[in-house]
């Protein structure tokens, strides 16, 4: 075996998160309404990777009940984690965030129906071991946007339930979708991934005679060679979901994945989400609409979001996200990383991962 090889081997290595081996050190990142759902997870993780559910706006998918939107959201949780089973034998976790409305339903279905690993963000999960029961399975992974947020979760976490994360993942102010930065912190160097990623696997290390809490790094990862910069800082793993989006396996309307394609540097803006925080999407006609006060909702069925005060909201995210991804862009707008404008076709996650390894192999090479 080449020294090269070997290099490669020992820097692109797997690595556990609780008794799971996760072969391939990429996570996908969960992407709502209707974008990561059983098919895209599937495919990433036959490739030894984590596929990740969106468990975001289900209800909208799935409607056993017309008018029982949470029931519904619950109905559809069930069938995406079913329908990822029948297609694969791998990792499959579920994206839960904190601001849902129904958090709870969602946390307890996983576990339910056995989910690998839930992951949550867009808030801090504080009481998100209370759900597990004496026989679950289920892994727990905080999404955070600090050193700070990851020690105040792991304390709190200890303190109250006696249990250390399985791991964090850190999502850095490049991601797409909603972000845990205040706007003017966004371009600020002091809060890149890179000086982020040091900061938690230091926190990490302080439980580690109590366990090893590996950290994923996250936002704005787009290349083999950005996934070797960030295992040199210390993390175990990357999570990205851009750059799954222009796949053949994507669960999103194809008309959604060619924004991604057509899309340039400067269509990357930062919103301001009625969640409560700001978000990095496409430029668009529907947010212009937005803008110009036209998208105002008259009521509110769903009831998704905690933070959310629909006489208040420029517009409903829900229903947004729901009309991007079935196609209808007039009425909707598209989540995206920093670099989600690179995409310039659509491929198979199988060709997506195998040119990850080759960027990662020829990275490795420069550095000997």
């Amino acid at each position: 075996m080449s020294r090269h090889i070997f290099i490669v081997i020992e820097f692109m290595k797997s690595f556990y998160i609780g008794n799971k081996e996760i072969r391939l050190p990429i996570i996908q990142g969960g992407m709502g309404v209707g974008v990561s759902l059983s098919n895209l997870a599937a495919a990433v993780a036959n490739e030894g990777g984590i596929g990740v559910v969106s468990c975001a706006g289900l209800g909208l998918l799935y409607k056993e009940d017309s008018s029982n939107y949470a029931k519904n959201c619950i109905w559809g949780l069930k069938e995406e984690l079913r329908k990822a089973r029948e297609k694969t034998k791998g990792v499959i976790g579920v994206n839960i965030m904190v601001a849902l409305s129904n958090f709870a339903d969602m946390v307890r279905t996983s576990i339910v129906e056995k989910a690998d690993i839930v992951f949550s963000g867009a808030g801090l999960p504080l009481d998100l071991p209370s759900f597990l029961t004496p026989d679950s399975k289920t892994l727990l992974a905080p999404i955070v946007s600090s050193a700070r947020a990851a020690k105040i979760i792991c304390n709190k976490w200890q303190t109250n339930y006696n249990y250390l994360p399985d791991a964090i993942v850190v999502e850095g102010p490049k991601a797409g979708g909603h972000l845990g930065f205040k706007k003017e912190q966004i371009e600020d160097e002091i809060y890149s991934l890179e000086h982020l990623i040091p900061e938690v696997v230091a926190v990490a290390a302080q439980y580690s005679d109590r366990k090893i809490i590996p950290v994923i790094a996250a936002g704005g990862i787009s290349t083999g060679e950005d996934i070797l910069r960030f295992m040199k800082l210390g993390a175990a793993g990357v999570q990205m979901g851009s750059i799954f989006v222009p796949t053949e396996e994507c669960d999103a309307s194809p008309l959604f994945k060619q924004v991604y394609i057509d899309s340039l540097q400067k269509d990357t803006m930062i919103i301001q989400s009625p969640v409560g925080m700001p978000g990095r999407a496409f430029d668009g006609e529907f947010i212009r609409s937005v803008n110009a006060g036209n998208e105002k909702p008259k009521g509110c069925p769903y009831r998704c979001i905690k933070t959310c005060d629909y006489t208040k909201s420029p517009y409903c995210i829900i229903r947004a996200l729901y009309n991007a991804a079935k196609g209808n862009m007039d009425k909707g707008y598209v989540f995206a990383g920093a670099n989600a404008y690179l995409a310039d076709k659509i491929s198979s996650v199988k060709e997506v991962i195998a040119k990850l390894k080759e960027e990662f192999e020829i990275a490795m090479e420069k550095k000997i």
